[in-house]
């Protein structure tokens, strides 16, 4: 996308960011499948085509993101001239010496433009300054879009937490080593 900047989040951007449209639309989901043995517990993700595409909402509650940007030591803004396009969430850890990717989000209107990658990208270059050696970024396993870029973009797969958000939803995490 031409001529999007991205920057340090201000308290004016604060009400553009959360009218941005949190919710997303996937026709994929990460589906998780648990076998058992007597000495072992296995644990298999698998792409799935779904019937059709599902609307997903948010996993957090964007009237109560603004508390929490208060306290993130990054809260990056994509926009170009007055328009805010994007946004991304970073806090440090909760693994040592890395940046954790909390909230990747873009409007609805400018999705798959190239708007979560410079975000991404800037995130990126934010912990190689502060010398953080690894970049987490986690998602809804419904996510389909997140998984799609994180992987076109190096990311490798590092885990999952089951029932991690308040919908009792699966968190994915993926890491790049920066």
């Amino acid at each position: 996308m031409d001529h999007l900047t991205v920057r340090q989040a201000i308290s004016s951007d604060i009400p553009d960011l959360v009218k941005l449209d949190h919710d997303y639309s996937s026709d994929h989901v990460w589906q998780m499948g648990v076998s058992r043995g007597p000495d072992e517990i296995g644990v298999v993700f698998r792409e799935v085509r779904l019937p059709r595409p599902m609307r997903v909402t948010y996993p957090r509650d964007p009237a109560r993101l603004p508390d929490e940007w208060t306290r993130l030591p990054a809260l990056l803004v994509a926009e170009a001239g007055e328009a805010r396009f994007g946004y991304l969430a970073m806090t440090l850890g909760p693994a040592a010496g890395a940046g954790w990717v909390s909230d990747l989000v873009v409007g609805s209107l400018h999705r798959r433009q190239g708007v979560g990658t410079q975000l991404l990208v800037y995130a990126r270059d934010w912990c190689r300054q502060r010398k953080l050696p690894t970049l987490f970024l986690e998602m809804q396993s419904k996510n389909f879009p997140a998984i799609s870029l994180a992987r076109k973009l190096g990311f490798a797969y590092a885990g999952y937490s089951d029932r991690y958000y308040a919908d009792q939803d699966i968190a994915l995490f993926f890491s790049l080593g920066v």
